[in-house]
């Protein structure tokens, strides 16, 4: 396991080489770091949104540019960062999570604006952004069911859904700046 704190740049290069020198190259790269937490708009400061805007979209970038070189080296590959199905779907929801909702917008930019620049290399950038896919600790009886009320599929989608939209999006040699949202529908609602 290598640890490093993402929001910093000389780090998450060490990642990389760290990683490089464990495996022999790098074909892949998951952006799935994130800050979740709630504050209110009047007690929101400059920390608590660098804290989270740091690690939910600024190190996407961060690993993603450490990668580029090796990426390239090896011929191409693949770059899926974790936005939200909040997010991409355009339309906040819940109070308290402004940074996190800004980062996790930035963070499909940065897909769509990785996947412009980074196709001539053969290297594709998705992102995933996941709905319902397993309760959070202390969610309630009644929480969880009012979850599963307003997800169309009626569901929580478990986290076998995560890789499996991780798996398509591997296989695939021609979706490159796409959002996949794995929300059960719950976006349509």
């Amino acid at each position: 396991m290598i640890q490093a704190n993402l929001s910093q740049g000389p780090e998450c290069r060490r990642l990389v080489q760290e990683a490089v020198a464990q495996l022999g190259r790098i074909d892949v790269l998951i952006n799935m770091a994130s800050v979740y937490s709630s504050v209110a708009f009047e007690e929101l400061d400059e920390a608590r949104w660098d804290a989270v805007v740091d690690v939910d979209l600024k190190a996407a970038f961060l690993c993603a540019h450490a990668a580029l070189t090796h990426l390239k080296a090896a011929g191409g590959g693949r770059i899926i960062n974790f936005a939200d199905w909040v997010a991409a779907s355009g339309r906040p929801r819940y109070k308290g999570f402004v940074p996190y909702y800004v980062a996790k917008r930035g963070v499909i930019g940065l897909t769509e604006a990785l996947a412009l620049e980074l196709a001539g290399d053969q290297i594709l950038v998705n992102a995933i952004a996941p709905g319902p896919i397993v309760a959070p600790p202390g969610t309630t009886v009644d929480e969880h069911k009012a979850v599963e009320d307003s997800t169309p599929v009626g569901r929580w989608g478990g986290e076998q859904e995560i890789v499996k939209a991780v798996a398509f999006l591997l296989e695939s040699d021609f979706v490159t700046g796409e959002t996949l949202r794995v929300d059960g529908g719950r976006h349509v609602r």
